[in-house]
Order: structure tokens, then sequence, then C-alpha cells
């Protein structure tokens, strides 16, 4: 993002002075798994358009890598940790904490591990939420079912001082936080708050958004398998739109504000005729809007699939101007509106057509992951608890170029990841589904209008930016 300074480096709770008890090779060569360096890094940047050749090899652009470090901070005897689950579900939640558990109780002895009941909810004394007691015995199953053991809820990450004292009456030095942008702004600011008190507690995030959204990692866990899922969707919804006259197949999927699902499922279905993205704007009427190419597509080919992303097309209804429980914007039904406006349009012309609307939604966010996924939770826990142990916090792991890495939470939410229209992503996409590159009737009028939203973002950015470089 241009004209921000990044800082990666990692905050540390101390000198790690223990051995750790995990027996690995600290030399290269000898054919033996390895202890990570701290001085091991992974270049953020590594394609290189318009940026100056110091920017690329500056530390500024250095992220530090995850991995079991030969010294850690924390004697195993002594730690109690923590973990929760916060925000709506996702595939793999469950895969995670397993992985988190086993790696502390199996590779370096920890046997105090406490289970956080509904996210941060389960933090405060009124609700009546006892913490769960983990251990091998009781998760060892619970990869193989959907949602999460602990049980999940919005909200309450801003009661940090509460937060605080209940994870300190718990004896809790090592806190595991699971969750998405607004949960992981709110563990960042309870390591603030440890920090302020002087208490030597790590506060280590993984980072859980089914829609991909959360700047600088490669993707995040449960996607694939959402991507999977919505895929099965849309064959559905293909069979019904074939075997129909008119036959028109509406599938929504998830995309608040970041369309990666919809795009990956339009590349992997091979069945999509058109993706709507909140990051491309479209319009229904006139004759380059979305209506006029679906009745093209149906004289064509006699049948059509859409794919849409929750967050695709606000601007053509009418905001609810409601927010939930994690302060997300309430927003307006694109597929019921889509479903209505379709069947409208081809009334008035007396076309007959079939349409059939699915919304899978609820399905996908409490499926079980997929081998991909699962290894990847799998990896992701066992990095989490490698770093906690090493006293890093502060930071949450990140897959950067197939690399794992320390990513300061701080860095990690300042901007959402979104689809660059620009990218070989949705250029991909565009031949997937052969829809035009953008279904709009003035194309200055979009441009600006792009333009605009792109520097409010970065405007946003930049004064996150200067919010966390103050606390």
């Amino acid at each position: 993002m241009a004209g921000l300074e990044y800082d990666f480096s990692v905050t540390n709770l101390g000198e790690c002075k223990i051995k750790s008890p995990i027996e690995l090779s600290r030399h290269h060569g000898d054919f033996r798994a390895t202890f990570v360096r701290d001085d091991a890094y992974v270049r953020r940047v590594v394609n290189s358009y318009d940026e100056k050749p110091e920017a690329i090899t500056s530390e500024a652009n250095h992220l530090e890598k995850a991995g079991p470090r030969e010294y850690i901070y924390f004697d195993p005897q002594h730690v109690t940790a923590g973990i929760c689950t916060c925000g709506g579900l996702c595939p793999g939640l469950n895969d995670v904490i397993r992985a988190v558990v086993r790696t502390l109780w199996n590779r370096y002895g920890v046997r105090r591990i406490k289970g956080i009941k509904f996210g941060y909810q389960g933090f405060f004394e009124s609700n009546g939420f006892e913490p769960v007691d983990l251990n091998p015995d009781n998760i060892d199953e619970i990869h193989k079912i959907g949602g999460t053991y602990l049980g999940t809820s919005r909200g309450g990450g801003d009661r940090t001082s509460e937060i605080v004292d209940s994870i300190v009456k718990m004896g809790i030095n090592m806190m595991f936080i699971i969750g998405g942008d607004g949960t992981q702004r709110g563990s960042l600011d309870i390591a603030n708050e440890v920090q302020r008190r002087g208490l030597n507690i790590a506060v280590v995030g993984i980072p859980k958004t089914v829609d991909n959204d959360l700047q600088f990692i490669d993707r995040s866990f449960g996607f694939e398998t959402a991507v999977q899922q919505g895929t099965k969707a849309v064959a559905s919804v293909h069979m019904e739109a074939h075997s129909q006259i008119g036959g028109i197949g509406l599938v929504k999927l998830m995309g608040r504000e970041s369309g990666f699902i919809a795009a990956c499922t339009a590349i992997a279905s091979h069945e999509t005729n058109f993706c709507l993205i909140p990051e491309v704007p479209f319009e229904l009427d006139g004759p380059n809007g979305l209506l006029a190419h679906l009745e093209e597509r149906l004289k064509r080919r006699g049948h059509a699939v859409i794919v849409v992303a929750e967050g695709a097309g606000q601007d053509l209804l009418e905001a609810t101007g409601q927010t939930d429980a994690s302060g997300n914007k309430k927003l307006a039904d694109i597929g019921t509106f889509l479903r209505d406006k379709i069947n409208a349009y081809f009334k008035e012309k007396k076309t007959e057509i079939n349409l059939k609307y699915i919304d899978p939604s609820y399905e996908v966010r409490a499926a079980v992951t997929n081998a991909n996924d699962s290894m990847y939770c799998e990896r992701l826990g066992n990095y989490a608890v490698h770093a906690a142990m090493a006293g890093k916090t502060k930071i949450v792991i990140g897959l950067v170029h197939d690399k794992y890495v320390h990513l300061p939470i701080s860095m990690a939410t300042l901007s959402r990841n979104t689809v660059d229209p620009e990218s070989s992503l949705w250029r991909d996409v565009l031949d997937a589904t052969l829809q035009p590159v953008y279904m709009v009737n003035n194309m200055e009028t979009v441009t600006e209008k792009l333009k605009k939203a792109k520097e409010e973002t970065d405007a946003k950015a930049r004064a996150r930016l200067e919010k966390v470089r103050n606390m």
C-alpha cells in the first residue's frame, strides 16, 4: 500500500534462557529436522514493479520465520495456557484447537491448558461460563466434526481490562486467540494491557477468517474448504439450470468485503458464467448491465449460473444501517435482491425462466475441513505454540510465500485483503466465466468510484497505523 511504512519487528517478553525439551538439530546439512533461528527471515515483497531496490532488501520488508527455537522463554512446568475461539464459525477451528493442545502437551510437556468457552464472553464471570481443562484425550477426535469444541461468540473484545483480570485470575501466562480481523484487534489491545501492567503473558493469534481477508498472509484456514463447498453448490445449481427451460442458477457465497471465495469458486467450478464480488462494481440495467448480458447468455446457451459474494452490489440496495455484536455492518441481502430482479425482468419480457437460488453459507461455515486445510490448521497451531514458548507476543502466525512467519498483529489488522481487479486472479475469473471486464454503462464513473474507494481505504490504514504506533 503506497505511502505506508510497515514495521514487522516482533515483540519478545525477554531473553530465552531455557533449553527446549524438543530434540532437534542446530545445523543444516546433517539430515535432521532443525531449530529455527531468530535471524531467519522471509521477504514480504518478492515481485518488483515500481519499488526501489532498497525497498525490497530493507529490514522493513523482513518477516521473522516461525518455528521451534533452541532456547525458550517459558519453563513448560510453569505454563498455564489458554485457548479461545471468537467470531463466526469457520472450517478448521477444531483442527487448530487440537494442534495447539497436542503440541503443548506432547512436545513441551505442558499440563495446564484451559479452553475458554464462547469466545471473549467466556472471560466474564457474570456470564457463568467455566473454562474447560483440555488434554489430548478430550480433543483427540474433534477435528472430525465441524464448528468449535469451545463454542464461539461475537463482541466483548473491547472489555480489555476485564479480560486481562480474568486471565490473571486463571493464572494463564500464554493465551492463544483464534479469530479474524476484529478479534485480533482485540487481542492486540489485550496484549498492550498486559504490557502496561508489566505482566509476562504471551498473546499469540491464529488468524481465522473464511473470507481470506487478513492482510499479508497467503490464505486463511478454512478458505479452501469453503471454496470446495461452494463448488458443490454450483455443481448442484448448474444441473438444475441445465435441465430447465431458461434455467438460471444463483448461488450466494460468503465475502463481506472480499470476494475471494466467489472468485475461486468460479474458477474451480468450470460452470460459472457470472461472478459478482464487492471489489468490482456492476449495474443491473442498460445495454452493458448484468440483466442484458444474462439475457444474451440465455439466448445463446439456454442456461446460466451466477455466483455472487454477499457483499457485492451493496450500492444497489438500501443500507440496513445496523451492525452486529462485532461492529460489522449488517449487509442487505444481495441474493434475494438479484433473484427478485431477475424474475421481474424476464416476466416483463414475457420470457420463461426457471431460477433456482441457493445460499449455502451456514452449511459452508460448519463443514469439516478438507485434507489440505486440516494440514494447514495443524501447522498453524504448532507454530503458534512454538512462538509463545519462545516468548513471542502481539503476533499472529501467517503463511507468506508458502513460509510460516511471525506477523505483528498491528500490521496484519491495518486493512483487509481484497481481490485486486488488476490481479491475475481476477483475470483468471474473467477467462473462466467469459463475462465482460465490467458490467457498467459508464466506465469513467466506475474508475472514479474505485479510485475514491482506494484512497479511503489507504487513509483508514494510515490512521490505523498511527493509532497502533501510539499504543
